[in-house]
């Protein structure tokens, strides 16, 4: 028997050190529930190569084309949303854990650059109202986080299949560090098939690399956050001698001291970024390409600064703030090739500015919620270039900067959401929004094809005002929502046709037979209303989501461009529409079928290139092999439709990607 002097002494606990980490990013605003807002969580980001894929299945949400990332140039990667005349620099901010992923020179998005596992959500608010946002959000917010998380969490994903598709991609988060990188390859295809491809129709391909790293560390009551991100990409642009390269990186600081939703958050950011993009004049028959121009290089930096301070009491909250964005970038190009060399360089670029303060406040009652927020911004456009040589001699052939110019704008938005019964809401808002015209809309010209639009130097700042009402529902396993909108667009920047070749034209230089020349114009207004709706929901052992939107949108082009009176924005489809179901027959089996519909449209301003309508379903099924884990075959463009992207003007249609496969193993702990 052991006696209690002879028991020996129980060994020590193990110390674990738990880790807490202090948020960095403000928690909702109560008044956000007065807005037309979504989210897209975890599930619905899986089986989404980039965030772009992920929000084709929210209607009206669109790239300047109707391709994706995956095959479209770079610069017609912005974003729009609620179909109200989408543009290549995008109508929609978008952010990132609150820094924006618009490039500084052009506003559009290098999508490629935001892997799937990257993200934990994505948040879009529809309709302007600059708020908290500051310009840009013109149509709305796109807003992705980051995944960040105390214990540790992986994501990866590895896969590969037919046009030349492969891809490696993970993202890993512990305790404050988070970390992702990517490398994806295709789908190569041709875009021009059947009877109107000629020898000079490649197919387009890419190649794209990405990394980030975030981490955070409290620093006493202050957390911090660090944020870095690289990414590149590679394109061949579906015609031979056609391709472009994009490339950039980011950093990002951010300080909060926040409790319960009070405090204060501040933030910085610089982002770097380079594009190469080269097109060619196409002869008659598509049987050769003629280089056009060389855009060898566009470096541009944007920063910014933002800081907001928020307080509660009892029903009350208040968040004042301000913002700062600047950038600064040029275009570096090579154009007119005559006798199998380039005869003249250009220069084009400048920089812009725009700054604002904001207050917004909110009350929450037993039954209604009220929001308002008033905001005012100042912008500037100055130090405009655009200067083009003789390449042989020096001798300068065009020397034509445009005057800086400066102003202020004034935005407000409120609205009011009633709770009409247990799980039953009705909400109403109205808004106005701005958004400055970019480096590239100001300065720099372009082609595709044999169709070149030029740059204006006087461009306005385009501004909406609109308001919505909605009904909101959660019954059960399903949510539900509806609404009813309408949205003026004034100043919107367009590009307006004014000649047709063949012919030799003032700055342009020639445009060959079957070839636009078009200029960035501020074109009167668009006026849009609109229905929308959307559900989601278990019914049985299936999991189904559907959502639709309808815009009428409808140009007045004023004295600056008449002859668009009465006609539909470029690239605005009436009608779209989205489904999803998902079903698990046994355990181990997950089967997900998305469909999405999309209406005719325009490619060009003049309504004389039509689009037709266009249904493509996709499907994957995914089988588990271990916690976390699970093989998959995913098959895109199921139906193998023929969905048109683009008509140019020799009557050549560009399709998207036809029917692709991919097999993967994707690991989530």
């Amino acid at each position: 028997m052991l006696l209690a002097a002879d028991v020996p002494p129980a060994p020590s606990p193990t110390e674990v050190e738990i880790v807490v980490v202090r948020p960095v990013d403000l928690p909702p605003r109560i008044g956000d529930v007065v807005y037309s807002r979504l989210r897209l969580v975890t599930e619905d980001l899986r089986g989404a190569l980039r965030a772009d894929g992920a929000l084709r299945q929210v209607p009206g949400v669109s790239l300047f084309r109707r391709n994706g990332s995956e095959a479209a140039n770079p610069t017609t990667q912005g974003l729009s949303l609620r179909s109200i005349a989408p543009s290549g620099a995008g109508r929609a901010l978008i952010t990132l854990d609150g820094v924006p992923l618009n490039d500084p020179f052009g506003g559009w998005v290098i999508w490629s650059a935001v892997p799937s596992e990257r993200l934990d959500s994505i948040d879009i608010v529809r309709g302007a109202g600059a708020g908290a946002w500051g310009a840009g959000a013109l149509t709305g917010l796109v807003s992705l986080t980051e995944l960040a998380t105390q214990a540790p969490v992986f994501r990866g994903d590895l896969s590969a299949g037919d046009r030349s598709v492969g891809r490696a991609a993970f993202a890993f988060s512990e305790a404050g560090l988070t970390v992702s990188a990517s490398a994806a390859r295709g789908p190569q295809f041709t875009p021009v098939r059947g009877a109107g491809r000629g020898a000079a129709d490649r197919p387009v391909d890419l190649e794209s690399y990405s990394g980030s790293g975030r981490l955070q560390h409290d620093l006493g009551p202050v957390a911090a956050a660090l944020g870095l991100a690289a990414w590149r990409e590679d394109r061949d642009s579906g015609l031979a001698g056609a391709m472009a390269r994009a490339e950039g990186a980011s950093a990002s600081l951010t300080l909060a001291d926040l409790e319960a939703g009070k405090g204060w958050r501040l933030q910085a950011w610089i982002r770097g970024s380079n594009l190469e993009n080269s097109s060619v004049s196409v002869a008659a028959g598509r049987a050769t390409t003629t280089p056009a121009s060389d855009q060898y290089a566009t470096p541009a930096q944007g920063w910014g600064l933002n800081a907001a301070w928020r307080n509660a009491s009892g029903p009350w909250s208040v968040e004042a703030g301000a913002d700062a964005r600047f950038a600064e970038g040029r275009a570096r190009e090579r154009f007119r090739y005559q006798n199998n060399a380039f005869t003249r360089g250009r220069e084009s670029g400048g920089r812009t500015s725009v700054a604002g303060l904001y207050l917004e406040g909110a009350w929450s009652g037993d039954r209604i919620v009220h929001s308002g927020g008033v905001r005012v911004d100042t912008w500037s456009q100055s130090g405009a270039l655009r200067r083009e040589r003789d390449l042989a001699t020096g001798a300068i052939t065009l020397d034509s900067g445009a005057g800086d110019t400066s102003g202020v704008r004034g935005s407000i938005r409120f609205g009011s959401r009633l709770n009409l019964s247990d799980g039953l809401y009705l909400r109403g808002a109205a808004y106005t929004g701005f958004r400055p015209p970019t480096l590239n809309e100001l300065h720099r010209p372009f082609r595709v094809g044999n169709d070149v639009t030029e740059a204006n130097p006087g461009l306005r700042p385009e501004s909406l005002s609109g308001a919505d009402l909605g009904l909101e529902g959660e019954t059960g396993s399903w949510s539900w929502g509806a609404g009813v909108f309408f949205n003026r667009l004034s100043d919107p920047i367009t590009n307006v046709t004014v000649a047709t070749g063949p012919g030799l034209f003032p700055v342009a230089g020639f445009i060959p037979a079957g070839g636009t020349l078009r200029q960035r114009r501020n074109a009167g207004r668009i006026d849009a209303w609109g229905l929308e709706a959307e559900a989601r929901g278990r019914l049985g052992p299936l999991d189904l989501r559907a959502a639709a939107a309808w815009t009428d949108a409808e140009v007045d082009g004023g004295v600056s461009a008449p002859q668009l009176t009465g006609l539909r924005p470029a690239q605005t489809a009436r009608f779209t529409a989205t489904a999803g179901l998902g079903w698990r027959p046994v355990e181990a089996l997950a089967l997900d079928l998305s469909a999405r519909h999309e209406g005719e449209r325009f490619d060009d301003d003049l309504n004389s290139r039509r689009l037709k309508a266009a249904t493509s379903l996709d499907a994957r099924a995914a089988w588990t092999i271990a916690p976390g884990g699970e093989v998959y075959l995913a098959v895109d463009n199921l139906g193998d439709a023929r969905v048109q992207t683009a008509l140019s003007g020799d009557g050549a249609v560009s399709l998207s990607a036809p029917r692709s496969v991919r097999v993967g193993v994707s690991l989530r702990r």
